[in-house]
């Protein structure tokens, strides 16, 4: 006995098997079969469902596609068009008696999808585009409705007989002209475009795009229906009339009630959500009854439902389980539904294929035109265009609802889904290839602090995750001495994680002005994430407003953190930033210690450092901005100290440190590390050396790139005191140490009264054996052997660090050679003016005046 089984006949005379029991009591020891089994069987078919589908978005990751059409994918994977021609696979895995349950727990996927996705949905977004989207949406609609309207006249004759012609037209309409959202939004987030003006215009127009498909969806539905008297069709239309407006103003308001209700700072509880999604249920039930679809009840009950803590709550309760092992069920579903074996009419193919290219192209067409009408460039056009002919999640229900009501037959059906598939899976890639990143041929200049100029304006990207890292980056950029000489411009960037949710994807480079204060929202309308940004910007406004010499823009980049750098340094090169500062990502703990916040950030960092297109900085606060603040008349308020080893990275925090040491509040102490007699430095090469080998050419190039970096660090180091001539504020003194214990001993001699240590993130080549040591144990590599050695917990516990990275004109802005763009030069290259200067500044420094003494140990 393979297992219980029981037959009842219902009303209609059909007799119906299924099992009696749902799980297997007794084990494969009894010789039962588990998959004979209800419960057993749809655990091994999830299991099945998850691997497939997460293997298929894996090999299409490359591709830049969104794992939302990969799971489409590996339903028809699934399906009798591929594994389900293994009749073994087929009867043991997906046998016939199980597919209802199947599409039961699908559909209920569905339902909690497209209730988040209403739930994500903010209308408000399209507003902030103006009514270009709203053409953009009409333009992209309208035309691929006329092909199909056009269409269907001859298709039915070939595919649909006997079927409401309205109906028909409706369906096919909605079919060839809707741009699936949920899907869109991941594909611009794969393909890097969320901070773009197409990314912005394209999720506008899809939102309206995805409103009016189901508003036509819906009156096909009630037209197709079966009608009971002829005025059948008017009362379902009327009926689901009223369904919304009870939504909208019964509904909606009784959410906001509910939500003022909450005790501010209270947690969304289960039993809130749990209230929620037994309403979002009857919402549906209701909707089916009345004659629509039941997703169509959860979508727009998650679309009325407010902006707030309780959506954040259900989007982070729900998404995962929904997303990951729900939704596939729904796809699953629809694939062993799609035979592509019973395609054989290859007339119905031509002309099904022939009327899904024309709408395609003139979906892209009407994009273009209107997009040129607004003087966007023909390349945006095009990606734009692309990205509307996305389909996907509603065009499945849409054909889904077509074949269930006899619309579309087995043969249309599953033609109509492969060509939506492939001309899906173009858009990615084309998008990509349209909108590639063009490499400017000449790019701007002042890509670091030590080639910029003292009067010209510094532009500052000062990236920030929350706002316990505003004042402190608040702090820093008052120290850097803006004034009407030398303005700072910043741009306050906050830095949002995206997790797959469309809710993010709506707030992206949100921009505002400091003029707009009195537009804001109230802050119990918005999210989570957005009073976060709210309360950052209005930070950084009030410091714009308070202190002159500062503009500042504020934005906001949602995006994954893997791939955060990518956007943070195409905005950085987009805005012809200077340089770009990062918090550290750990913070400091009541007792002094540092505590990691999110290891995501320290791997954002690294990736900033080795693609950035400008210096880099990255602040380590240990309570910079609970210093004394920098009143008016009030001197030396900051103490600040630069660690000057030598090479690049150094010379660049040399520069941030003589802009600092100009304010009159600041009080800067440079100390520069030289290497004795007995440190293992590299010795320059004989006057006359033997001829090289292959093998000592590596040896000798490197000395003579030390020996350069050497030169250009006494260079920059002697016109920094010539400039500094006569600054009481300011003390420079060396150290010579040997090795790295004396160079540990030395920064832990110094006094403890800095406000801020400044340091390079890399020293030159021959200063590398005073600091071999500290790279060994390095915790945080990204910071380099000094900033890592100050960051630590047993360290200073109340100097922050600032480690500065200058760009120097290699590759994604790595550190290739040892010259630096613009400042350095090769030493034979030197002309006679650079050398009397060079001798002129070694005179001055060693008749300086007492008011910029030099202090040496050991001599």
């Amino acid at each position: 006995m393979a297992t219980a089984s029981t037959n009842v006949t219902d009303d209609t005379g059909t007799v119906v098997c299924y099992a009696s029991v749902v799980t297997c009591t007794n084990g494969i020891w009894q010789g039962l079969n588990p998959l004979s089994f209800s419960l057993p069987l749809l655990i091994v078919q999830n299991l099945v469902i998850v691997l497939v589908t997460r293997i298929v978005a894996l090999l299409l990751k490359p591709f830049h596609q969104p794992r939302l059409l990969a799971e489409i994918i590996g339903g028809i994977v699934l399906g009798p068009s591929v594994a389900g021609q293994m009749a073994v696979f087929r009867d043991a895995i997906f046998p016939p008696r199980s597919i209802l349950t199947l599409q039961g727990f699908g559909h209920l996927g569905l339902l909690y999808f497209l209730f988040l996705v209403g739930v994500e949905m903010d209308i408000a977004v399209i507003g902030r585009t103006g009514h270009k989207a709203l053409v953009v949406a009409a333009a992209s609609m309208v035309l691929p409705f006329s092909i199909g309207t056009a269409a269907s006249f001859l298709l039915r004759n070939f595919i649909s007989k006997n079927i409401h012609e309205g109906a028909f037209v409706l369906f096919l309409g909605v079919a060839l002209s809707v741009t699936a959202f949920p899907l869109l939004a991941r594909i611009l987030a794969e393909t890097k475009l969320l901070n773009s003006e197409i990314g912005r215009i394209s999720m506008s127009a899809a939102i309206i795009n995805d409103l009016c498909a189901w508003i036509l969806l819906a009156i096909s539905v009630a037209l197709t229906g079966p009608s009971g008297t002829a005025l059948s069709p008017l009362w379902v239309l009327l009926s689901g009339v009223g369904f919304v407006l009870l939504c909208l103003f019964c509904i909606r308001p009784t959410m906001w009630w509910f939500m003022q209700k909450l005790p501010e700072g209270q947690a969304v509880t289960d039993y809130h959500v749990c209230l929620l999604l037994s309403t979002m249920m009857l919402a549906a039930l209701l909707s089916d009854v009345i004659g629509f679809h039941s997703a169509f009840g959860a979508f727009v009950f998650g679309l009325v439902l407010p902006n707030g803590p309780v959506g954040v709550a259900l989007i982070a309760k729900l998404e995962d389980i929904v997303s990951g092992l729900l939704l596939p069920l729904y796809f699953v579903a629809n694939g062993l539904s799609t035979d592509l074996s019973k395609v054989r009419d290859g007339r119905t193919v031509a002309l099904l294929v022939l009327v899904f290219v024309l709408a395609s192209i003139g979906k892209i067409a009407g994009t273009v035109v209107i997009s040129l009408f607004y003087t966007m460039p023909l390349r945006e056009g095009l990606s734009l265009g692309f990205l509307m002919n996305t389909r996907g999640l509603v065009e499945i229900i849409v054909l889904n609802i077509g074949r269930d009501m006899e619309v579309l037959d087995d043969e249309s059906f599953a033609v109509m889904v492969m060509t939506s598939l492939v001309m899906t899976l173009m858009v990615a890639p084309l998008v990509t290839y349209l909108h590639r990143p063009i490499r400017r041929l000449v790019g701007y200049k002042r890509r670091n602090l030590q080639r910029s100029k003292p009067d010209t304006e510094l532009r500052v990207l000062a990236c920030v995750h929350n706002t316990r890292n505003v004042p402190s980056i608040v702090s820093l950029l008052n120290i850097s001495n803006p004034s009407k000489r030398s303005p700072i411009f910043v741009y306050a960037l906050h830095l949002v994680e995206l997790t797959g949710r469309a809710s993010a994807m709506l707030i992206v480079h949100h921009t505002k002005s400091s003029k707009a204060n009195n537009n804001r929202k109230p802050v119990a309308s918005l999210t989570g994430t957005q009073v976060q940004s709210e309360h950052i910007f209005h930070a950084f406004e009030n410091y714009e407003q308070r202190v002159g010499g500062v503009s500042v823009q504020t934005l906001t980049i949602v995006s994954p953190y893997p791939t955060m750098h990518e956007d943070i340094c195409s905005l950085a090169e987009d805005k012809h930033v200077t340089l770009i500062i990062l918090p550290f990502h750990k913070q400091q703990t009541v007792d002094g210690g540092m505590e990691p916040i999110n290891s995501s950030v320290k791997v954002l960092n690294a990736n900033v450092l080795n693609a950035s297109p400008c210096s880099v900085g990255i602040l380590i606060d240990r309570g910079l901005s609970s210093k004394s603040r920098m009143a008016h008349g009030q001197q030396h308020s900051y103490r600040i100290a630069l660690l000057f080893f030598g090479g690049p990275d150094d010379r660049e925090a040399l520069a941030y440190a003589w802009r600092m040491a100009e304010h009159p509040s600041i009080n800067l102490t440079v100390v520069r590390f030289i290497a004795g007699d007995q440190a293992d430095v590299p010795q320059s090469p004989a006057t006359t050396p033997p001829p090289p080998t292959a093998q000592d050419s590596r040896t000798i190039s490197i000395v003579t790139d030390s020996t350069l970096e050497k030169q250009l660090d006494e260079e920059y180091l002697n016109d920094f005191l010539l400039g500094n001539i006569g600054n009481e504020s300011l003390l420079y003194t060396e150290k010579v140490v040997n090795s790295t214990e004396e160079t540990v001993a030395a920064i832990q001699s110094m006094e403890s009264v800095h406000d801020l240590y400044v340091v390079g993130r890399s020293q030159r080549d021959a200063a590398l054996t005073l600091t071999a040591g500290l790279t060994e144990w390095a915790e945080c590599p990204e910071l380099g052997p000094i900033g890592d050695l100050l960051a630590s917990s047993d360290f200073a516990t109340t100097i922050s660090v600032l480690v500065v990275h200058q760009y120097t004109g290699g590759p994604l802005g790595r550190t290739g050679s040892a010259t630096t763009e613009g400042s350095s030069r090769p030493m034979q290259r030197r002309t006679s003016n650079e050398s009397q200067r060079l001798s002129t500044a070694s005179r001055a420094r060693q008749a300086m005046p007492p008011d910029l003494s030099v202090r040496r140990n050991g001599r």
